[in-house]
């Protein structure tokens, strides 16, 4: 077996329709556009929801409430998904990340206080709640918020 003789299998290739080239092609004339009309101008370009000059349906809906441009995501970590770590292990954004605590880190990541350690850890995230503080310095760690 050469290179040179390699084939494609029989009827999985398919030819391209030509169009508007000419009467033989079977698509000549109107090159499968129709008749006169928006669509068969050269150049079209109708935008998404153009609906040919009436109001379109997402400007006829009631528009509700807000969304804020600037709102942050933080990803959750609960304390108990914590206990994969040793002892003095310093808990950072790469050893979430390592471990596959998070999958990714969005505007940042916040430390809720699900669950309980008994040894002591330093954590290292953008957020911390106030419970969650509380239980990694009763057990002798420390929380830092970057």
């Amino acid at each position: 077996m050469k290179l040179s003789s390699l084939q494609a299998p029989e009827g999985s290739r398919k030819k391209k329709k030509r169009i508007g080239r000419g009467d033989g092609s079977g698509h000549g004339g109107t090159a499968t556009k129709g008749h006169k009309g928006q669509n068969a101008r050269s150049g079209r370009a109708v935008k998404p929801g153009f609906e040919g000059g009436q109001m379109p349906l997402s400007r006829r809906l009631p528009k509700r409430g807000f969304r804020n441009p600037f709102r942050k995501e933080y990803v959750p970590v609960n304390i108990d998904s914590l206990k994969v770590f040793p002892e003095g292990t310093v808990v950072d954004l790469k050893a979430l990340l390592e471990n596959r605590i998070v999958k990714g880190l969005a505007d940042g990541v916040k430390l809720l206080g699900r669950g309980e350690i008994g040894y002591a850890l330093t954590v290292r995230v953008h957020r911390v709640s106030r419970a969650a503080k509380e239980k990694i310095e009763a057990s002798g760690g420390t929380v830092e918020v970057i």
